[in-house]
Formats: C-alpha cells, structure tokens, sequence
C-alpha cells in the first residue's frame, strides 16, 4: 500500500487550538483499589461518554475497613493548585457538571468555597452536586463532625442539588428524621438560593425490608423512588449514585428522572458484585 502523506489545507493552516473538553469535574476520593470516589465516578461518567476531570481529596490504597491502608490526605496547598490549575488550563470552559463527594476534613472547605465562587460568576449555570459524605446511620459520624456546619453554611448556599442519605440530611437540617414526612421537611428547609433539588438516599418510612426508598424532593414536589435491597452492601454506591445521578441530568432529564436511573444503575451494579462474589463494587454496564 502507497503511503499518502496528509498535508493541512489552507484553512486548516490556520487552526488554534483550545482547551481539552471536559464534562464534568469530579472532586472527591480516590484509591488505588477498590470503587470508590473517583475510582467508580470516572468509570461510570464515561459510561455515559462523558469526559471527567477528577480532583482527589485523599488518596489512598484502599478504603479504611480494610486491616492496612496506606496514603492520606492531599495537602491544602495542593488542593488549591489542583483547582486553581483547572482555571488557569480553562477545564470549565466546556464543563457542565461539578460533583463533590468525599472532603473529609474542614481545611479543604475555604479554598473549595473560594473556587466555586468563582466558577459560580463565571459560568452561573452550571450544576453543581454535593453529595455531602460525613456518615450513615449506622455508624455516625466518620469525619470531624465539624464538616457538617461548613457544608451547610459554606458550600450548600453555591449548589444547585444535594445528594444526602438520611443521617446525613439530618445534620444538615438539624432535624429528627423518622418518616417520609419529616425527610421531606428537612430537605426542604434546605432548599433556599441555588439549591434546586434534594434526593434522600435510604429514606426513612419505608416499612418493606425487601425495599429501599429514595426521595427527589423540590420546592413543589415529592418523587418517591424504591429499588430492591439486596444481601450485600458494597462501598462506593453512594458516589455511583451520585455519578449516575449527574449522567442522567446532563442527558436532559429531570432531577426525580435522573434519580430513578441512578437507583435502577446502583441497583444493577450491587447484583452484579453479588453475582461475581466481590469485595468491590462492580460498574453495571448501560443497558
């Protein structure tokens, strides 16, 4: 075969090139094993053919229930050039979406702040999604408990929606959550400035143990959504809901849309780590 070497016509010539065009910027958690943070958001976005800039908030080798694990936090200032570089490289220019998972201590609170200002007066439309992981029900806290006043007072007044489980929206509000109807309260009176939407994770008022039920609550409606609850309970499904949450609403969907999806995909995904006998999350593929 002849080779035919390619030369640039003349308006070619002329071409100048701009920034890479990333969809979305993902800031949370990252490890070197496991599917978690960033380790199952990035995957699961690009499913969805969706180009992600991921900025860890810790680093590690594996998630901490695990007998050893290795790695810690970013430094601040690291943190800060990460995102500082993003301005400067024009990552936004393009970018639709921000998701913010996993912080996990209260220093890395300001410079997120003073970066979402910014982005808030350059690109006012754009989603951002906070998913604000401090803890479960079960458990309590697993971060500084002092992360809940800065999320709250700090980080909620620049979101456009929040993904919460219940213990979570119950910090938040400073409200006792013991059935759907006080869920719904509580994500309401939260729901002042930008924030657009809630979805409540793992609502209360669900009495079938078979069943887990979420909430997607709005200033003027209540979506209620049930998926199955299965044997197992992997990590790392919160940030793929979240992920898969952000997939659907850059697709056009609506917030209670996009929720139903995100649970169906979490869903799908937990049955295929039982069925494969892992200790890690397995990604679901689209259907």
């Amino acid at each position: 075969m002849q080779y035919v070497p390619i030369t640039p016509d003349a308006e070619s010539a002329h071409f100048h090139s701009g920034p890479a065009h990333y969809d979305v910027i993902s800031i949370q958690s990252q490890v070197v094993y496991g599917c978690v943070g960033n380790s199952i958001a990035v995957p699961a976005l690009a499913q969805h053919g969706l180009r992600v800039a991921l900025v860890p908030t810790v680093i590690l080798s594996n998630t901490p229930h695990y007998p050893s694990c290795y790695g810690g936090k970013i430094p601040v200032e690291w943190f800060e050039g990460f995102l500082q570089g993003l301005l400067e490289r024009g990552a936004l220019t393009h970018a639709r979406a921000i998701v913010i998972g996993y912080i996990g201590t209260t220093t890395l609170v300001p410079p997120l702040v003073a970066w979402l200002k910014q982005v808030r007066t350059s690109w006012p439309d754009i989603h951002i999604i906070l998913d604000p992981v401090m803890g479960d029900t079960d458990c309590g806290y697993y971060v500084n408990a002092e992360i809940n006043a800065c999320y709250r007072d700090e980080v909620l007044p620049l979101a456009t929606g929040l993904t919460p489980n219940a213990f979570e929206l119950s910090c938040l509000s400073a409200m006792t959550l013991d059935s759907a109807e006080s869920a719904i309260a509580a994500a309401r009176s939260l729901l002042k400035g930008t924030l657009e939407w809630v979805v409540v994770t793992s609502a209360p008022g669900n009495l079938d143990k078979q069943r887990i039920q979420a909430l997607c609550v709005t200033r003027d409606a209540v979506v209620p959504i049930q998926h199955n609850r299965l044997p197992i309970a992997p990590k790392g499904t919160g940030d793929l809901f979240c992920a898969e949450l952000t997939a659907a609403l850059l697709a056009g969907q609506s917030p209670a849309q996009a929720a139903q999806h995100a649970c169906h995909q979490v869903e799908r995904s937990v049955l295929k780590t039982q069925l494969a006998e892992s200790e890690e999350l397995c990604l679901a593929p689209l259907v």
